[in-house]
């Protein structure tokens, strides 16, 4: 693991340049598959969005695309102009690009090695026309295999991770990993999202601990790093992610949408300090 301390061997000058004009990059990173990263990528971007800031979104989970369906971008193809992929904007404030924009459909498998995503990857990040941007959120798939490592190590000064992870052991442990994996490669960690924290009960509305309760905030606490708060399961979640609506456009419970928000501002506040100072 020498090779992650390194990283400034691997950032190529026209990544270097097209960064300048992003003020943070976030990861979005579960070591993990199933615990809704993507889910927390996309309402985070879309959050953002919704509060004015400029904001980019990058699927780097090159296999298995989630944000365009996520999105209702299903179908939509991305082109390049002027030797510059173009992202599409789904939102106002919101840019988006993913290899779902690439191939011929949702149904196409990627069957490709670590070389030619290393290349994909990093000309997602060199020739994409993002443009001015207060934060680019990167949706990382599970694992810490190639297209993680090439992320952190390909953008210069990336301001940090957030980790997903839902309430139970296997899915904790595995946020273990990330966090370490993040402090390996020397990318900070933002903090922690519990998500699929609880469920209310339609019937009784007493919450169900479904996945069991806290695994998260015990991590933060075990390996000092924020918890920046829990997520609870909702139905209408995930018909909105299917319908392509974020948590603050769904019917999903107002519960659910302020945690949302209170995350946002968790995010928010861990910059806070280096806005002052700008």
């Amino acid at each position: 693991m020498d090779q992650c301390h390194h990283a400034e061997d691997f950032i190529s000058p026209q990544i270097k340049e097209r960064m300048k004009s992003i003020r943070h990059t976030i990861a979005v990173m579960s070591n993990k598959g199933g615990v809704g990263k993507s889910t927390v990528s996309v309402n985070i971007a879309v959050g953002f969005a919704m509060r004015n800031c400029k904001v980019g979104l990058l699927d780097a989970d090159l296999h298995g695309p989630s944000v365009f369906k996520m999105l209702g971008l299903e179908g939509k193809k991305i082109f390049a102009m002027e030797n510059q992929i173009m992202p599409l904007e789904p939102l106002p404030n919101l840019k988006v690009i993913s290899m779902a924009g690439l191939i011929d459909s949702c149904e196409t498998p990627l069957i490709w090695r670590g070389p030619l995503k290393i290349k994909v990857i990093e000309q997602f990040l060199s020739d994409v026309e993002w443009g001015d941007l207060d934060y680019l959120i990167v949706d990382l798939p599970p694992g810490t295999g190639d297209e993680p490592l090439s992320i952190l190590q390909f953008i210069p000064g990336i301001s940090g991770s957030v980790i997903v992870t839902t309430p139970q052991e296997v899915a904790t442990l595995d946020a273990r990993k990330a966090i370490s994996f993040a402090r390996k490669l020397n990318t900070p960690v933002i903090g922690i999202v519990e998500n699929m924290s609880g469920m209310i009960c339609p019937h009784c509305k007493e919450q169900i601990d479904i996945f069991k309760k806290s695994g998260g905030k015990n991590v933060s606490l075990d390996m000092n790093v924020p918890f920046l708060g829990e997520l609870g399961f909702d139905p209408q979640i995930v018909d909105g992610a299917d319908a392509g609506k974020s948590v603050a456009n769904s019917s999903c419970s107002d519960t659910v949408k302020k945690q949302m928000e209170s995350i946002l501002d968790a995010i928010e506040n861990y910059f806070a300090p280096e806005e002052a100072v700008q």
